[in-house]
């Protein structure tokens, strides 16, 4: 095999493997076994075309076709010619897949189900990045910059997934690079012979062909990888982009980023209930002329497990000045908007900002960071709501019985999402909700009266000293014995409406407080709350109240005709009574206390005070500065390191004839190595003179460019051979005309090249393998030194 269908196939691995990285994301790995054969391809189309030989745009230009042909074998041949050959429907199909994946992706939490779109973004991206790195590798014959789409990649996957086996995929990408400047690196040395690090040839040792430094790349890799893996350890983490972990509740933690990991509502939230304690949380003044819905929501918890309901992991993004409408809201939906001004007691630490839903704009200070698929905000770095003072624009939605009757399925990808039912849950549960659901024409009466059989005819008591046990069979339980608090009730109905096909989760929050007589609202411990939501296309994400004797029955959901639970679909739903809710009864309250892992003796995971939230000192900043100055030299290191070399090499020197000679060679080296960068590599086997006459010729140098060449070659050749050297002046200002005529020679993408890859930079390489040999003879040294004969003997 050639060295350039080694390193070919080498490229193709490391694609393969840092692509490993996005396993994490996606629920199912079968799109990889898709891939594989695919870059196969991709990589065959590129050898063939370089064996004809083709020139280097025109390879690129086949590849770049080819992987076209094959997307649109793969995504698009049922609207493609002969299956093969894009036309406009194909163009349109492959605008609608990215369109597809775009919204599944800021719509699912990780690992996300396998959609078409999604599957378009992995295999595409990939083929994209695998193209780019053969071009720079393989036809381009540039290695070491082809680690900057394999970086794109492996920090794509690295900044959505939650971290746990980053170090793995770290691993795997690592390796995969290392092989492949490996597999450049024998390539080279097998075209000029340049052996770096490798250890003398034994006597009898045949001849011929370069000896591949094998051992040596393994301990420049080895040292290369063990500093990668160390170094980040010392920098400020780039955190923040994932919700963080509820710890100790939902949105509690540190602020620092990560998750939002699992949690169990049921385990400590009656001791919760039960407390004498009902502190003020929360001030509030509305420009609502109608209380009842201002219900105050902290989180959804959208992942059913079987045994709970918990937040999925969702990406957050800094605060907009406008939020978007929210998902599912068509615009022939009647809506207001209100303005609440929200006031948080000193006492109420919460990284989760309670807001009505859904928002539309926030003006709140600190650090805060919005989450786009709940529409919510979290605290970063340790933010809280204590002592917070903030003003919340939301919308007032108002939809009618008739629009929620009427609504058209949902969004594939959304539904099944949100209809997901684990196989653990109960069939008594699904089967349940089918008799109570009876007779029901479309699934917003099924809704209706699931709410109803809950909190109306199904006979239901709310207690909050109840045991309904744990695990799967806490909902079968609870449907059993008819007893228990918002929780029971909330995750009982969302369950039951996903075994429908009904899209549903549930929020966690504060229900209505109680009007003050100077006109504000006082929300208390006792209100926190959940309920569910259903997902209705064309309203949203819609609230339903199956709790008795709590919070307030939705306008929507109410009957119009006597003697039916379910609502006259021709008439408009009517607003309930202004009067305060109920819900400030000690015996009837409920708590977001439902997303603790373990119990507290506060009343409320969401009322909970948290310790910390001072959030961080100028420290912080200064470390992330020093970070960003460490990432953006990575990328001009081998700049930085030419230019040092540049000016050590070109520099003053001692005024003694060993300064002379010296300062000579090291201009030889500087000349030498400024050919190599412009793409002129040395030969050793050379004498200075026909050296310099291949450079002259080679970089098509003017006249005084090649004259400045032949002086310095001369002057080499006088401290090297002559009896009694004499040392020429001006060998610096000959090399650097030199320089600007090997620039002059070439194109403005090689110049770029001789600027920011030089290639002459492999010498610290080769540096690194020289020191590591010494070391390594000097410690093999040190073993003899301290055995001893006597040792070595036995």
């Amino acid at each position: 095999m050639s060295g350039r269908a080694r390193l070919a196939l080498c490229a193709a691995a490391a694609t393969l493997m840092t692509s490993c990285a996005l396993l994490p994301l996606v629920a199912e790995p079968t799109w990889l076994l898709q891939l594989v054969p695919l870059v196969a391809v991709q990589t065959g189309v590129g050898a063939a075309a370089r064996r004809v030989p083709l020139g280097r745009l025109l390879t690129v230009a086949a590849q770049a076709l080819v992987t076209l042909v094959l997307l649109t074998l793969v995504f698009a041949r049922q609207y493609a010619l002969i299956g093969l050959i894009p036309g406009p429907d194909a163009c349109r199909h492959f605008a609608d897949l990215i369109q597809q994946g775009s919204n599944d992706v800021s719509e699912y939490a990780i690992p996300a189900p396998l959609t078409d779109g999604i599957k378009l973004m992995l295999i595409g991206g990939v083929l994209i990045v695998g193209l780019l790195v053969e071009t720079l590798a393989v036809t381009f014959r540039s290695a070491a910059p082809a680690g900057l789409p394999l970086l794109a990649l492996y920090s794509v996957a690295a900044g959505l997934s939650d971290g746990g086996a980053d170090w793995l995929w770290f691993l795997v990408a690592a390796a995969g690079y290392l092989m492949l400047l490996l597999a450049e690196g024998r390539d080279r040395l097998a075209q000029w012979g340049r052996v770096f690090g490798g250890a003398p040839r034994a006597p009898g040792s045949p001849e011929g062909g370069a000896v591949a430094p094998v051992r040596t790349g393994r301990r420049i890799g080895a040292v290369a990888l063990g500093a990668a893996l160390v170094v980040p350890l010392a920098l400020p983490a780039m955190q923040g982009g994932l919700l963080d972990g509820a710890g100790a509740g939902v949105g509690a933690g540190n602020g620092d980023g990560g998750t939002i990991s699992a949690v169990n509502p049921l385990v400590s939230l009656r001791d919760s209930l039960n407390t004498d304690d009902d502190r003020q949380v929360l001030s509030l003044k509305t420009s609502a002329n109608d209380i009842s819905d201002l219900y105050l929501r902290i989180v959804s918890l959208d992942d059913f497990d079987g045994t709970t309901w918990k937040p999925a992991q969702r990406h957050i993004v800094g605060v907009p000045d406008r939020f978007p409408t929210p998902i599912g809201l068509d615009a022939d939906v009647k809506r207001s908007t209100v303005t609440t001004t929200i006031s948080a007691a000193n006492w109420y630490a919460q990284d989760w900002l309670p807001m009505p839903y859904p928002p539309s704009g926030v003006r709140v200070g600190g650090r805060w960071r919005y989450e786009p698929v709940g529409m919510t905000l979290v605290g970063d770095h340790g933010q809280t709501t204590r002592g917070a003072v903030y003003q919340v624009n939301s919308l007032d939605v108002q939809p009618t019985a008739g629009q929620l009757s009427s609504a058209p399925e949902p969004p594939a990808a959304l539904k099944r999402e949100y209809t997901k039912v684990p196989s653990v849950l109960p069939k008594v549960v699904a089967e349940t909700a089918r008799q109570v659901t009876a007779g029901a024409r479309n699934h917003y009466e099924e809704a209706v009266k699931l709410q109803d059989y809950f909190a109306v005819t199904g006979g239901f008591q709310y207690d909050t000293q109840v045991e309904v046990g744990r695990g799967a069979d806490a909902i079968a339980n609870f449907l059993k014995k008819k007893e228990g608090f918002c929780v029971h009730f909330s995750f009982a109905m969302a369950a039951m409406a996903r075994t429908l096909g009904i899209p549903a989760r549930v929020a966690v929050g504060f229900a209505p407080g109680t009007p003050q007589p100077d006109g504000s609202v006082t929300v208390n411990q006792k209100d926190a709350h959940a309920w569910p939501e259903l997902y209705f296309a064309g309203v949203g994400w819609t609230r339903f109240e199956p709790t008795p004797t709590r919070g307030t029955t939705p306008s929507y959901t109410l009957s119009n005709t006597p003697g039916t639970s379910v609502p006259d679909q021709d008439l408009p739903s009517h607003r309930p009574s202004t009067a305060p809710s109920a819900a400030a009864s000690p015996s009837e309250s409920c708590s977001p206390q439902l997303v603790k892992v373990q119990g507290c003796d506060t009343a409320s995971a969401a009322a909970a005070p948290h310790s910390g939230g001072g959030g961080s000192g100028p420290w912080w900043y200064l470390l992330i500065g020093l970070g960003a100055l460490v990432v953006a030299a990575v990328p001009l290191a081998p700049l930085l390191w030419r230019t040092r070399v540049r000016s050590v090499r070109l520099g003053g020197h001692a005024r003694t004839e060993q300064g002379a000679v010296a300062h000579t060679l090291a201009a030889w080296q500087e000349l030498t190595d400024s050919a190599w960068d412009h793409g002129i590599a040395p030969d050793d086997s050379l004498t200075p003179r026909r050296a310099a006459a291949r450079i002259v010729e080679l970089g098509q140098l003017d006249p005084a460019a090649g004259a400045a060449v032949h002086r310095v070659a001369d002057a080499v050749e006088q401290v090297l051979y002559a009896p009694a050297p004499r040392p020429v002046a001006g060998a610096a200002d000959d090399v650097r005309r030199v320089s600007e005529g090997l620039r002059a020679a070439v194109s403005t993408g090689a110049r770029l090249r001789a600027l920011f890859l030089p290639r002459s930079s492999v010498r610290v390489l080769w540096a690194v393998s020289a020191r590591w040999s010494v070391l390594k003879a000097r410690v093999t040294a040190a073993r003899t030194t301290v055995r001893g004969p006597s040792e070595q003997r036995s």
